[in-house]
């Protein structure tokens, strides 16, 4: 298999991982020193439980968020990926009171692995205006 095709398998893993919280996958396919940055902390998070805890902090507000893959773009060392976020606003969200409203939002990321196949970085695009427009708050 070649690195575009096993960049493509990895990133089906990867969608399994953020949908089910699996830490084994997270472990297996995030590098223990990749930095993610996100609202919910103001240090970066490492590694898999890191970026598990991203999606920890995303199901306290949405409790049933899932990402689905709409389009991925492969090349050897990085992956463009167009995610279909969904969810229904029922827990407090960056301050903001649920609101019962199901949200469906397009978020688009950058993954970037290392020679092992492990995601180092995570690059993404403002998808939180989109989160904030479904819930009402802008």
């Amino acid at each position: 298999m070649n690195l575009i095709e096993r960049n493509k398998e990895l990133m089906k893993r990867f969608e399994t991982m953020i949908n089910t919280a699996d830490e084994k996958l997270a472990e297996d396919l995030v590098a223990a020193d990749a930095p993610f940055y996100t609202p919910a902390s103001p240090e970066p998070l490492y590694g898999g439980k890191g970026y598990l805890s991203v999606v920890h902090w995303m199901r306290k507000g949405f409790s049933d968020v899932q990402w689905h893959i709409t389009d991925l773009i492969a090349a050897e060392d990085k992956v463009a990926v167009k995610w279909n976020l969904t969810g229904s606003h029922d827990g407090e969200f960056l301050g903001i009171k649920p609101t019962g409203k199901k949200i469906s939002v397009c978020v688009m990321n950058f993954y970037y692995f290392n020679k092992e196949g492990k995601v180092t970085n995570d690059i993404a695009a403002e998808g939180m205006i989109g989160i904030l427009r479904g819930i009402g708050a802008m």
